[in-house]
């Protein structure tokens, strides 16, 4: 009896670093594989971090990184600056500008220094045509405006990950050309809202993700989050966009491809 191989998907946004991986990555990234998740994006929130979080994306070859202050870590940690980001970037493996982004829900204490910070990733996003990557929380009319002031000055590109903001928020990313990311949150059962925004988005807009090992999908609600997960959200995904689920994971590896094109680059060249 021939098993049948799963549709190949990307988890586009997790923290391998973390913690509740230590030890266990080698057996994390197997269930990954055996899930269809063939490539991960670990996410870099603190730039001192960032010598750990490349060399898991050096070790293993279905994972990349990013790497960027994270907004609740922008008043504990120096201010970083645009030519050490594109210094960053320069690694081969290096495919994304953060996470960034603007979070008053638990820190609106450090507004104006996230502001800062945020603006210096999108300027490193703008030199080196990396794609953003933004955290936001309770800031919506801050964070449309400061995205859209410096596209109109210099476009770049952009996910909004773990998306679960306003539909306005949502409009105005989408309007720039910017990518909404789904993650657990968009399954959960009282996330119908959520569900409608997403079902309003173009299709070619849509990323999936875990931000493991946070907000596991269910039935794994509760639990420490893993890539392998992201398949449960995508099948959500596939419901909310009326897709069986094979046509939705390729959809949604075509738009990686495209957002992430120094991840696709790199595959093709070690094909």
């Amino acid at each position: 009896m021939t098993i049948a191989t799963p549709p190949r998907i990307t988890d586009s946004h997790c923290h391998l670093d973390f913690p509740d991986f230590d030890g266990e990555l080698p057996d994390v990234l197997s269930r990954a594989a055996e899930a269809g998740v063939t490539r991960m994006v670990t996410i870099c929130t603190r730039l001192r971090n960032e010598p750990a979080v490349r060399a898991i994306a050096e070790a293993h070859a279905p994972v990349f990184y990013a790497a960027g202050t994270h907004p609740m870590s922008a008043a504990e940690e120096p201010l970083t600056s645009v030519d050490e980001l594109v210094t960053l970037s320069k690694h081969p493996k290096f495919v994304g500008i953060g996470e960034t982004g603007l979070d008053y829900h638990y820190t609106a204490d450090s507004a104006a220094v996230q502001r800062d910070s945020l603006k210096i990733h999108i300027q490193a996003a703008q030199e080196t045509g990396l794609p953003l990557i933004i955290h936001a929380r309770a800031a919506d009319d801050d964070m449309a405006e400061i995205l859209s002031t410096a596209h109109r000055e210099k476009p770049y590109t952009c996910v909004m990950h773990c998306f679960s903001s306003s539909a306005a928020l949502g409009r105005a990313a989408l309007d720039l050309g910017f990518y909404l990311s789904m993650s657990g949150i968009a399954a959960f059962p009282k996330s119908q809202d959520l569900r409608d925004i997403f079902a309003e988005a173009p299709l070619d807009r849509i990323l999936v993700e875990t931000d493991s090992p946070y907000l596991a999908p269910p039935p794994y609600r509760g639990k420490r989050n893993e890539p392998a997960y992201t398949a449960h959200t995508a099948k959500v995904g596939a419901e909310v966009f009326g897709l069986d689920y094979a046509e939705f994971a390729a959809r949604t590896q075509e738009n990686f491809d495209r957002l992430f094109w120094k991840a696709a680059q790199y595959e093709a060249g070690a094909a």
